[in-house]
């Protein structure tokens, strides 16, 4: 598994946040279950972050396994490789930090605790959307990295026939596994009934996040040769960073498509239909399920997000930047300024041989939050 220093404790250092991810039982009927992770169909506690069992032999990723709270095939599943159960402690993790810093700017900024993002899950709105779609995401890119890492017992580098491995690894590249990542994920989240609408549009959301990871694959290669000479040639794949991942997610969310139920008469099945015009996007055929497209799909309008609800805790006292997006988080009710002293590093120089000397300058800056 990765250490604490280069997965947790790494984003904690980075100042993006320090929480306890709880996932609540997700109340929905039958095939609307969800998965893992941000989506969670039992009630998963995360411990601290930086919490991580002492015992590094054995089973000791047994008990990991068991603080998921994970169905019982995932459970088996987890088991079964040491290194699995770290990786989806490390799913979460990265899914809820990306989640939180996409939406950082948002009247609704990924809120994961307590019942609003529970509540959230219950509906079709385009935020499920997204977190199922981050969730996806986040387990297949985590998975696609421990292989190439050497974390696991069942991967290692990936394995596409074109590409020389064994002279990858030697000369140190190691292509990111995604072929058994995404089977690994769709066996752990396992297959559900597509007769539900709503069952329907999460699956398809699923999907996406997968999606754009296989979309992102680049091919890194490197030269061996006399003198720096490019006489031989090793390549392997990679992922895009997840930031990177994230940031496309997001851009789906926004151009999110609002879908509806129909029932084919032929057939008796309900199908879906968007809500584009065929100038948009062509109609599916009738045998179709689902349109054929990768966009991300909702069936709700969502709420404002602007007074404290069931679905979040409003946008009162949240920070904003004048003339970029107070007015809009704000929802019109204005916005409080605060002046303040703060004193950071400046006009830093390298000091032979090895070390920066900064001046400590203080100047007053404004802050502004909105009204309540």
């Amino acid at each position: 598994p990765w250490s604490r220093s280069k997965m947790l404790d790494g984003h904690l250092l980075l100042g993006w946040l320090s929480f306890t991810v709880i996932v609540y039982l997700l109340n929905l009927p039958g095939p609307t279950a969800a998965y893992f992770g941000l989506t969670g169909n039992e009630p998963l506690s995360i411990l601290p972050l930086n919490s991580l069992p002492e015992e590094n032999v054995g089973r000791a990723h047994y008990k990991l396994c068991d603080r998921l709270k994970l169905e019982k095939k995932q459970r088996r599943m987890c088991r079964r490789d040491p290194g699995v159960a770290e990786t989806l402690r490390e799913a979460i993790t990265m899914s809820a930090l990306e989640c939180q810093y996409q939406f950082r700017f948002e009247r609704w900024n990924c809120t994961l605790e307590g019942r609003h993002r529970a509540n959230i899950l219950k509906r079709g709105f385009k935020e499920t959307a997204f977190l199922y779609a981050i969730s996806s995401a986040g387990l297949t890119h985590a998975m696609a990295k421990a292989c190439s890492a050497g974390r696991m017992e069942r991967c290692t580098c990936d394995e596409a026939p074109d590409l020389e491995n064994r002279k990858a690894w030697q000369w140190g590249g190691c292509g990111d596994n995604l072929k058994y990542a995404n089977k690994f994920v769709k066996d752990f989240l396992g297959k559900r009934s597509n007769k539900d609408l709503r069952a329907r549009v999460d699956m398809h959301n699923t999907n996406v996040g997968m999606k754009v990871i296989k979309a992102g694959v680049e091919t890194t290669c490197k030269c061996h040769g006399v003198s720096g000479s490019c006489t031989v040639q090793t390549c392997w794949r990679q992922l895009l960073p997840f930031h990177e991942i994230g940031k496309q997610l997001k851009q789906r969310y926004e151009t999110s498509v609002k879908v509806g139920s129909s029932t084919n008469e032929a057939t008796g099945e309900g199908e879906i239909s968007t809500g584009r015009s065929q100038q948009q996007q062509p109609q599916p055929q009738q045998h179709d399920q689902i349109p054929r497209t990768m966009d991300l799909l909702h069936i709700e309008d969502s709420p404002s997000f602007c007074r404290p609800s069931k679905y979040s805790p409003g946008t009162a006292a949240r920070k904003c930047y004048k003339d970029k997006n107070c007015d809009a988080i704000c929802c019109g009710r204005g916005h409080n300024t605060q002046s303040r002293e703060v004193t950071r590093p400046c006009q830093c120089q390298v000091r032979w041989c090895c070390y920066v000397e900064c001046k400590q300058c203080t100047q007053r800056e404004e802050v502004y939050t909105c009204k309540g």
